[in-house]
């Protein structure tokens, strides 16, 4: 057995390489965690999932404030949004996250933390700053970056991605948006609110494209209503610069051409995996256009190196990181066995009203030629809903053959919220008959939970056969307005 520096190496600290690091170090292993920025945290807390949320907020209380009549309040006349106080904002939501994720945290806990770009030597060592650094066990965290598209014109184009959009010095007077996925949703809204022009483009028919129709369709008809305009089913033939703005050339399926107009283009076509400069290919680690190939253990090609997280392409989620992350240490420092199942990934898009989802919708049961119903409450006749002026959206619950549950989808207010009594229901195999028949608030969104199930199991309740059955052994009488239930309609 090799006497290497470090128990556990992993380069990257975003989500899956800080839940590993501090894992391992606590549980007894010497552990070294290598990061290229200047600061931990990664994509998520400084471009993506906090700063994001943070602007989404801002954006909601300014629309909110905009709404007061609606209210039965005042009308308020409320002056241009100031950008740069938006994004000062961002930034101390940031900065007290990140004593969390400080490298004085990481040392107390044990962990040795260095900064700087690392290349595999060979199989079990980097070089790192003209040193060379070996580990029992690597873990390659370096999650992703925008995924920069080859349309004409863009390469001396201006335009921003995630990674600048949360502090612009100034609101843009309008946006472009290249991409409809969750980052160019949120972000549309979001912008639209504050006060800017924007144009979403997308290549197919519809925005978040792995959602089901319908329920992507309620999140674009509430982006319509805050100003956003759609270009659905379209290819960009050409992007210009024109200085003081930029030109996007479309085409539709008819081939014809339509120019967009706008101050900044915003790029959210997806992403691709961080494993540039890491050698990788020298020590014949497996890669695909997606990211680094793993198998159910995480395990790269090499059966001491782990790929957790957005570079493995599989689920671009912070919580699936850590998730993952989860399976690395039981692998690495356990040794047990462990893998990974994604049957019950939940997921969510917090645009207005938010998308969320767990299992199967019905595109994916229909993929994989699954036979499924499909249960569906509205928030229309959630009281809780109503009372706050946001009865948009519904809830679905697909159950298979055997009646048992594939998946659910929430589009409404904090559906994000809403799914995590699912997660605990699927993840602990509760019978839905369980959750019927717990007692939740009144008046709550959470009823909607409980009132999808309902609908499943009244018609086995209220059946022809039960109230045969009940009038028979005790003698019920049967309605008691009119001769039938048909007089109640």
């Amino acid at each position: 057995m090799g006497i290497y520096d470090y128990d556990i190496g992993i380069i990257g600290g975003g989500a899956a390489g800080l839940t590993v690091s501090s894992g391992a170090a606590q549980l007894g292993a010497k552990t070294l965690l290598i990061e290229r920025e200047p600061v931990l945290g990664g994509d998520c807390l400084h471009f993506g999932c906090v700063p994001s949320k943070t602007l989404i907020k801002s954006a909601q209380v300014y629309h909110t404030m905009q709404r007061g009549a609606e209210y039965g309040l005042p009308v308020v006349d409320l002056p241009p949004v100031d950008f740069s106080r938006v994004a000062a904002r961002i930034k101390s939501v940031i900065d007290v996250i990140q004593v969390h994720d400080s490298v004085e945290r990481f040392c107390k806990l044990g962990v040795q933390v260095e900064f700087g770009a690392p290349r595999f030597r060979d199989e079990h060592s980097v070089q790192l700053g003209g040193r060379t650094i070996s580990a029992k066990h690597w873990v390659v965290a370096t999650g992703s970056s925008p995924a920069i598209p080859s349309f004409p014109g863009l390469e001396s184009c201006s335009y921003i991605t995630n990674r600048e959009i949360f502090s612009l010095k100034k609101l843009p007077e309008s946006l472009i948006i290249l991409g409809a996925g969750p980052i160019a949703v949120e972000m549309a809204q979001a912008f639209a609110r504050l006060g800017s022009r924007v144009t979403v483009i997308q290549r197919s028919s519809q925005i978040l494209s792995k959602e089901d129709r319908d329920m992507a369709e309620i999140c674009m008809h509430s982006l319509a209503a805050d100003g956003v305009e759609f270009y659905l089913e379209v290819g960009v033939k050409e992007v210009r610069d024109l200085g003081h703005k930029r030109q996007v050339v479309i085409t539709d399926k008819g081939g014809k051409e339509v120019v967009v107009e706008g101050e900044t283009l915003l790029i959210a076509l997806g992403r691709r995996p961080n494993t540039q400069g890491l050698g990788l290919d020298d020590i014949d680690v497996k890669m695909s256009a997606k990211g680094i190939a793993v198998n159910q253990r995480l395990r790269t090609s090499h059966s001491h190196i782990y790929g957790p997280g957005d570079v493995n392409g599989a689920f671009q989620f912070t919580h699936a990181a850590g998730y993952e992350a989860g399976i690395v240490l039981s692998n690495a420092i356990f040794h047990l066995p462990r893998k990974a199942d994604y049957t019950w990934m939940p997921w969510a898009t917090y645009c207005d009203p938010e998308l969320a989802s767990i299992g199967m919708n019905e595109k994916a049961a229909k993929a994989a030629g699954i036979d499924y119903q499909v249960w569906t409450e509205y928030f229309g006749e959630n009281d809780r809903a109503l009372t706050a002026g946001e009865g948009r959206g519904k809830i679905k619950m697909l159950l298979d053959s055997s009646q048992k549950p594939l998946g659910v989808q929430v589009v409404g207010p904090r559906a994000g919220d809403l799914l995590g009594e699912w997660v605990a229901i699927l993840n602990g195999k509760v019978k839905l008959s369980t959750m019927a028949g717990a007692i939740h608030p009144y008046p709550t969104l959470g009823e909607i939970n409980k009132r999808v199930v309902g609908s499943y199991l009244s018609p086995k309740i209220f059946s022809p056969m039960i109230k045969k059955g009940l009038k028979f052994f005790f003698n019920l009488q049967g309605a008691g307005c009119g001769s039938d239930l048909e007089s109640l309609k």
